[in-house]
């Protein structure tokens, strides 16, 4: 084991331990009075949703008011970067604050008896530096990283209380058989039947009932929406109803407005209870659009890729920050950041130390969130285990994909070529050398995730 890792660990140890791992810097450090509240945090992951899918990113089929009026009160950013383009990942990126190349899951990978490769135990998360911190967490919506039997629960990860799905290919579903509160099932029983029960009314119910639950304390909220994966369900499709469109169009743009309605709750809610200048909203899609949304995209959309791909539109996500008084409103945003930027953004927010030793990939946003300029970075590094492993790195503005150890390096120049269209890998041999030089940095080599021609999800089939 490398240096780095054991450093992580022996962090992580500690807190698994119950010993203060996890320390409060002196309120004198903070610059803050003891009465000052500390900001309550609520990070909005939408499923499967594209840039293109909001109105604030040039959409124009589908509305969206209330992301629409979220980002001119705040900022939108044009390059925030997802942790990989499949799900548990991306999700276990922005929880753990580790990157492709350290990230204990790096695909999505089902376990026997449902649900997916759990979170290990050693894993530090968000919740948990949160929790720490003194603060009140939930997960409300779906979770996917360790069923409530493993180590990756999350009720073992920090959080207080969750609600909704935890298998992502439970969550599939809009009318399943039973959601969890906590970590006990309960049935819902017209969906046994038939389509009587849509979930996301329970669950935009139960987030709204949480947060007013917790006025009265600094809280973090992970809502991680299932809106708008497939399968394509809506229980009402609204505005969309008469348009002369294929059925999956109009409930997948019917889905999307559904999202941005919940959205819009979740705000209003913060203002009536006098939390909105008290509070840090994120927003973000987890993992590039998939082909499902086709249909509605822009005619100005043209970066390359999807779900499950290398390309710009599959790494950049719709990302917004929104809080009165602190977040510049209607600013736009084009530097970059990634989902591994958010735990030490939130150490460094709320006065929490993380455990001594322990090291992030992440970079603090606090400055950046705040009108500042982005942290600088090396670069920025994903990978994906689905059949054929593959991987991608970016550098300043050179941007490398490999689909494959046994295949070549691509180099593009997203500065002016962001829809990836010109390979410049055999005019720019020392830029392709760097960018495998950083591929191999940037990496821990895991048993789970060998980086072979194949791949281990290729050679069981």
């Amino acid at each position: 084991m490398n240096q780095r890792n054991l450093m992580r660990m022996t962090g992580v140890g500690m807190l698994a331990a119950g010993l203060p791992g996890i320390v409060m810097a002196a309120e004198g450090e903070r610059g803050a009075s003891a009465a000052a509240r500390k900001p309550n945090i609520i990070f909005i992951l939408a499923d499967d949703l594209g840039q293109s899918d909001l109105g604030c990113y040039g959409q124009e089929l589908i509305q969206t008011p209330n992301l629409d009026r979220m980002a001119a009160a705040g900022t939108r950013y044009t390059q925030a970067y997802c942790g990989t383009t499949v799900c548990a990942p991306s999700r276990a990126s922005l929880m753990t604050g580790l990157h492709m190349g350290h990230c204990p899951i790096r695909a999505n990978r089902p376990m026997k008896g449902g649900g997916q490769m759990p979170l290990p135990a050693e894993t530090l998360t968000v919740a948990q530096v949160l929790k720490s911190a003194g603060y009140a967490t939930a997960c409300v919506g779906k979770w996917g990283m360790g069923m409530f039997d493993t180590t990756g629960s999350p009720l073992k990860k920090g959080f207080d209380h969750f609600f909704g799905y935890n298998c992502q290919t439970h969550a599939h579903s809009y009318y399943p058989k039973n959601l969890f509160n906590d970590d006990q099932s309960f049935d819902l029983p017209g969906n046994s039947t038939g389509k009587t029960t849509y979930a996301q009314n329970l669950i935009t119910d139960a987030t709204l009932k949480w947060v007013r639950e917790h006025r009265d304390e600094p809280f973090f909220l992970y809502y991680a929406v299932t809106l708008p994966h497939a399968f394509y369900e809506i229980d009402d499709l609204g505005l969309y109803k008469d348009k002369p469109w294929p059925k999956d169009q109009k409930t997948y743009a019917a889905m999307v407005t559904r999202l941005d309605s919940d959205v819009g709750q979740i705000l209003a809610l913060l203002k009536e209870l006098k939390l909105d200048r008290d509070t840090l909203v994120m927003f973000a899609g987890d993992n590039g659009p998939a082909e499902g949304s086709d249909k509605t995209k822009p005619a100005t959309w043209t970066l390359s890729g999807g779900k499950r791909s290398m390309g710009e539109g599959s790494l950049r996500q719709a990302a917004l920050a929104w809080w009165p008084g602190v977040i510049p409103a209607g600013r736009v945003s084009d530097e970059p950041w990634a989902f591994w930027d958010f735990l030490p953004t939130v150490a460094e927010l709320t006065g929490a130390t993380l455990p001594a030793g322990y090291q992030t990939d992440g970079l603090s946003l606090v400055t950046f969130l705040k009108g500042g300029a982005a942290p600088k970075r090396e670069y920025f590094y994903w990978e994906l285990h689905e059949g054929r492993p593959i991987q991608a790195i970016r550098f300043g503005n050179w941007k490398a994909q490999r689909h494959g150890v046994d295949q070549a390096i691509k180099l593009f120049d997203l500065a002016t070529d962001p829809d990836e269209k010109h390979d410049l890998a055999a005019e720019k041999p020392d830029l392709v050398a760097r960018a495998e030089a950083l591929m191999q940095a940037a990496r821990v080599d895991d048993p789970n995730w060998p980086l072979d021609a194949k791949g281990p999800e290729q050679k069981k089939k």
